[in-house]
């Protein structure tokens, strides 16, 4: 997708929405689900986040060559379908549905294991390329990720250190966006706070591109390092697509679809101890990854 392209789609997508997010009304859909191809689904993508947990926006039309569209026949899209919708899939495969929200399902990855989940949007959206995902509005997935995957989630992955984690396009089979559930081990953790001991872990997402914070982290896949850029943020609370965007693929002049993204929540002696490390890399690095699955163990 060229860079150019996506730039210019999300600037728009995030003006629209501060120039009527402060007058527009927000609606929480109550009742059965609609399809997120149907007009009466999902509120305009310039209306503000609705409170309370309700449904967030979903893609506008013009956005579907890089987003999707409800018509795709993109298998994970037609497990959300079958959960929100109760649309069996052509396969006659019905996926379990572990959690269904307005925003978002809960699905088991492959191979079904305690520590291997996905969380997927209820609106078609491809993937990380789809320039929606960096605009005001779009729900906080990565947020929800974690409090359902977390010890007491409704869906916890049963792991001793958990990991979020998202693949570029390039590193995915499927193609509908799905942030992936899992552990990480002991050392990934152990790896990560000496970095940040060492003073090797962005303080500020300002800073995240700098040399300094970029790190080599040995694989849970038995890959070898791989350069990561570290960053700890205290809170799940914005939107790190957009984060990612402003802060590292914008300034070095890189792509968002070549981008992956992992969450590694911050473990201390007395457990979580509510800050997360976020990582990123990219094949523009000396070892450099696009896939999150280097880290994660399913």
């Amino acid at each position: 997708m060229p860079r150019r392209q996506f730039v210019a789609l999300s600037g728009a997508l995030g003006a629209g929405a501060l120039l009527t997010g402060a007058s527009g009304s927000a609606s929480a859909a109550a009742g059965p689900l609609t399809a997120p191809g149907d007009p009466s689904c999902c509120p305009s993508p310039t209306d503000p986040a609705p409170p309370g947990g309700g449904q967030s926006p979903c893609p506008p039309p013009q956005t579907q060559n890089l987003c999707g569209s409800p018509a795709d026949t993109d298998p994970l899209w037609q497990d959300v379908q079958y959960c929100t919708q109760g649309i069996v899939p052509p396969s006659g495969q019905r996926p379990d549905c572990l959690k269904t929200t307005p925003n978002y399902v809960v699905l088991h990855g492959k191979p079904e294991s305690p520590h291997n989940y996905l969380l997927l949007p209820s609106c078609r959206i491809r993937g990380i390329e789809c320039p929606f995902l960096v605009s005001p509005n779009v729900a906080n997935y990565w947020h929800e990720a974690w409090e359902t995957g977390r010890s007491g989630g409704d869906v916890p992955v049963q792991y001793a250190n958990i990991g979020l984690g998202i693949n570029s396009v390039s590193a995915r089979r499927l193609h509908q966006m799905h942030i992936h559930m899992a552990g990480v081990l002991p050392s990934t953790q152990r790896r990560l706070q000496d970095l940040e001991a060492a003073g090797r872990v962005a303080p500020q997402p300002s800073q995240w591109r700098a040399p300094q914070y970029q790190a080599l982290i040995t694989g849970a896949d038995g890959s070898g390092d791989r350069t990561y850029r570290v960053l700890r943020l205290d809170a799940l609370t914005q939107n790190l697509f957009a984060l990612l965007n402003q802060n590292v693929v914008r300034p070095l002049g890189l792509d968002m679809a070549g981008q992956t993204l992992i969450v590694v929540p911050r473990m201390t002696a007395m457990g979580f101890d509510r800050s997360f490390y976020v990582l990123n890399s990219d094949s523009s690095l000396p070892s450099g990854t696009n896939t999150c699955d280097r880290l994660l163990v399913y």
